[in-house]
């Protein structure tokens, strides 16, 4: 009833001139630490922050919110800024009608989720830059994502309008649109056979799933989707399968020798746009380069594959050269975009310029494996990656024309968000000190960042969010404690560092007082977002479940108390597994434990 609701809403009526009375706002974003609401700076948006201060203002004029999510690293974030919220009249239209507010989803984890979840719900689809219209009272009423500038006008002007003409009936509609509140929690015993059953609702939803022409899941744009890989792993490490042993190296290798992969300097791009891996946003992001780099460490052991070892050296050293402050705590990402705006433009090679800069029979090589007569995909070139299968003769003169290629781009930078944030550091804590017996480097690394974690990123014993810039950003979520946690554990395992078994203790205990309530999880300590509630139960996403994560930790803490929050919190939502089992890999893993 919602969706059709407001969708006549926003057509009936003629469009009539919001009240332009209420005082001017100011950009306020200029200089701000995060470098994604910095560049909006100079917008001519009046761009506030996401706080109760701005909320009380849309209270007192009486307008929408107008709350546009992005980050750093997103190519459409940028297109979108360039095409209007840079035109003057769309600016106009934003300052005058609504109170703009600018996020960084890497700052504001819980409501990002919350309105990729309203997207999802009201236009089946969800994604950055997720445009949020959102009432004085916190309750999200439409959603648009990348439009273009002459349509996303037409979209200002008929909400404007809308509002000032029926402003009641929209408060209505976004009241009957939030989600109800969560019941509370049904425990369900966990046996031996219902673990099993869970399982095997995994396995069965991962076949349904899998793309067994190129690896991994779905049949559209593909994502490496770590913690249903990882938990895959897991099964096949203690019951082998020859089905899955085949799925897995397949995954593995399309991931690796494909497009998703920077051959060149190391490191995963976030996706590829198509299903063979051929296509990739050129996003780099930390927290999908530390999973993987620990993915691929677990692959070499569980497959007894010593090439997957050589695939994590290579994300981590990307990691170490490219996103490593001097202070030893990591950056977030590196831009899709290059100085000039060019998307790719970076990792891409036009075919004469390798000519010159390859000996003939390299170039041969790289002509043939890197398909360089085929039509060109990306406007700057060609990118270097396993098209077709190398001989051996050309994967030598391949890995030596890398050498070359990797040597022209060291004089050369792409734009970085240089936050800090403590969730995925915790993720590179964990990555680093998996691979310690690898490389003193990788032992340097782990011992640095956990300094940094405990020094710079922890404020009256308890997280900050980030530091970015020198400064500290406060507002730690769910995924930053839990990943942390982790991290230290697995940086005391590793090192015998009893300094980080003790921080991880304490830590968890903050998690479980801040963020667990009697109906379930937050996301956030306290959202100003009218319909987040708690949830039983978090799934996978793009990272693994903050609350899932957390319980695993748990239970390998020498703590009694906590293992017994964690056996509790661990059979919450279980009969939901059966709805969307991918989601709930991790829990799949979590019951695993019990018994």
């Amino acid at each position: 009833m919602f969706d059709r609701g407001l969708a006549l809403i926003l057509l009936l009526g003629a469009l009539l001139p919001a009240d332009a009375g209420a005082q001017s706002l100011a950009n306020r974003l200029a200089g701000h630490p995060s470098p994604y609401l910095a560049l909006h700076g100079d917008d001519p948006v009046a761009w506030q922050e996401w706080s109760q201060a701005t909320i009380e203002r849309a209270r007192r004029e009486n307008k929408l919110l107008f709350v546009s999510i992005g980050y750093f690293a997103c190519h459409w974030c940028h297109v979108m800024q360039r095409e209007s919220y840079r035109q003057q009249g769309i600016a106009v239209q934003l300052n005058r009608d609504f109170i703009p507010v600018k996020v960084d989803r890497e700052l504001h984890g819980g409501l990002d989720e919350a309105l990729q979840a309203f997207s999802s719900r009201l236009i089946g689809i969800a994604g950055w830059p997720l445009n949020a219209f959102v009432t004085p009272e916190g309750y999200p009423v439409f959603v648009v994502l990348y439009t273009p500038p002459q349509a996303f006008s037409g979209v200002l002007a008929q909400i404007a309008a809308r509002w000032t003409n029926e402003p009641d009936t929209i408060r209505t509609l976004a009241r009957q649109a939030a989600p109800a509140s969560a019941a509370a929690p049904q425990s369900v015993p966990i046996t031996p056979a219902r673990s099993e059953q869970a399982w095997r609702l995994l396995l069965d939803a991962a076949w349904r799933e899998a793309d067994s022409l190129h690896g991994g899941f779905g049949a559209v744009a593909k994502f490496p989707m770590v913690p249903q890989l990882r938990a895959l792993l897991e099964r096949q490490a203690t019951q082998p399968d020859a089905r899955l042993d085949e799925f897995l190296r397949h995954t593995l290798d399309q991931m690796a020798a494909r497009g998703l992969r920077d051959h060149v300097g190391g490191g995963f791009f976030r996706y590829t746009i198509d299903p063979g891996w051929d296509t990739p946003h050129f996003e780099k992001m930390l927290s999908d380069n530390a999973q993987l780099a620990m993915l691929y460490l677990q692959a070499a052991q569980v497959l007894r594959e010593p090439r997957y070892r050589a695939i994590a050296r290579g994300t981590l050293d990307f990691m170490l050269r490219d996103l490593t402050g001097p202070d030893g705590g990591f950056y977030s990402s590196t831009s899709a975009v290059d100085g000039k705006g060019r998307e790719g433009a970076y990792y891409l090679w036009e075919p004469q310029a390798l000519q010159r800069r390859l000996s003939p029979a390299a170039y041969a090589a790289a002509r043939r494996v890197w398909q360089l007569d085929r039509p060109r995909t990306f406007e700057y070139g060609y990118l270097p990656a396993e098209y077709a299968t190398p001989t051996p003769a050309e994967r030598q003169l391949l890995a030596k024309a890398m050498a070359t290629l990797g040597k022209d781009r060291q004089a050369r930078r792409l734009p970085r968000d240089v936050k800090q944030n403590a969730g995925v550091n915790g993720l590179a804590l964990s990555a680093f000190s998996q691979a310690m017996q690898l490389d003193p480097a990788y032992r340097r690394a782990a011992d640095r960042l956990q300094h940094f974690l405990l020094t710079r990123l922890q404020r009256d014993r308890r997280l900050l969010k980030s530091m970015a810039a020198g400064k500290p950003i406060e507002g730690a979520e769910l995924e930053d404690y839990a990943f942390v946690v982790q991290g230290l554990l697995d940086h005391a395992d590793a090192a015998g560092n009893a300094s980080s078994r003790t921080a991880a203790t304490r830590l968890a205990r903050v998690a479980w007082e801040g963020f667990r309530t009697a109906s379930g999880w937050r996301h956030e300590s306290a959202s100003l977002l009218a319909t987040v509630v708690p949830a039983p139960g978090q799934p996978d996403g793009a990272q693994y479940s903050p609350a899932d994560s957390l319980i695993l930790a748990s239970l390998r803490l020498p703590d009694p108390e906590l293992k017994r929050w964690a056996r509790a919190a661990a059979v919450w939502h279980v009969p939901d597994i059966a709805h969307d089992p991918l989601s709930w890999s991790t829990r799949v893993r979590v019951l695993a434990t019990l018994n």
